[in-house]
C-alpha cells in the first residue's frame, strides 16, 4: 500500500512505498567523474532498466538527467509499460540491450 509520503521515482513517476526494491542511480556514473555528484532515488526496476539499455559513456555524455533519460526511445516505451505496473512490481530486467 502506498502513503502520501512515500518518494516518487522521478522516471516513472510511481510511488516507491517502504520495502520495495530502490537504488540510487549517479546521474553521472562514477566511473565517468560522477563520484559525489548528484543522486536519484529511483524503483531497482527502473534503475537496471537504465543500465540495461544506455552504456557508462552514453549516460555521462548524453544522458546525466532525468528529462534526458525520460527522452530516451527505449527508456520512454519502458516507462509507458511500467506506469501501467503497481508500485511494488519486479520483474527481471532481460540482458544488455545496448541499442534500441
Amino acid at each position: 500500500m502506498t502513503d502520501p509520503t512515500d518518494p516518487l521515482c522521478p522516471l516513472c513517476g510511481r510511488p516507491i512505498p517502504k520495502g520495495v526494491l530502490q537504488s540510487r542511480h549517479h546521474l553521472i556514473p562514477k566511473l565517468k567523474g560522477g563520484k559525489g555528484g548528484p543522486t536519484v532515488l529511483l524503483h531497482q526496476i527502473c534503475h537496471s532498466e537504465i543500465h540495461a539499455t544506455l552504456t557508462e559513456a552514453e549516460l555521462a555524455r548524453n544522458y546525466n538527467t532525468i528529462e534526458a533519460l525520460r527522452s530516451h526511445s527505449r527508456l520512454a516505451k519502458f516507462i509507458g509499460w511500467v506506469v501501467r505496473r503497481p508500485p511494488d512490481f519486479r520483474s527481471r530486467t532481460p540482458g544488455r540491450r545496448r541499442r534500441p
